[in-house]
């Protein structure tokens, strides 16, 4: 069953979230991450605050997860702990 990243971002830093940005992209990719949708125009009507959303597809929620926990991706997540705030969930698709 399908799997998606759904990340809510507020940048504060915005060239160490750039670094996070080119480190994360690839390792995701590498992990069978395919992005739905990666920033880009947004209308937010409930709440505010997070100019950024992010939507990456996996095959599974074990993958999603796989690639979260893995070496590279860990390593661009340190960049961006103090560029960002976030909120970001794992869910499992319908189908």
């Amino acid at each position: 069953m399908k799997a998606f990243w759904v990340v809510r971002c507020h940048v504060t830093d915005k060239e160490a979230y750039t670094n996070y940005v080119e480190l994360a992209g690839p390792a995701i990719e590498k992990h069978g991450g395919q992005f739905l949708v990666r920033g880009g125009k947004q209308i937010e009507v409930e709440g505010e605050g997070f100019e950024r959303t992010v939507l990456v597809e996996f095959k599974s929620l074990e993958q999603a997860q796989a690639c979260y926990l893995s070496e590279e991706y860990q390593a661009a997540h340190k960049v961006q702990e103090q560029a960002a705030q976030r909120l970001v969930v794992m869910v499992e698709g319908l189908n």
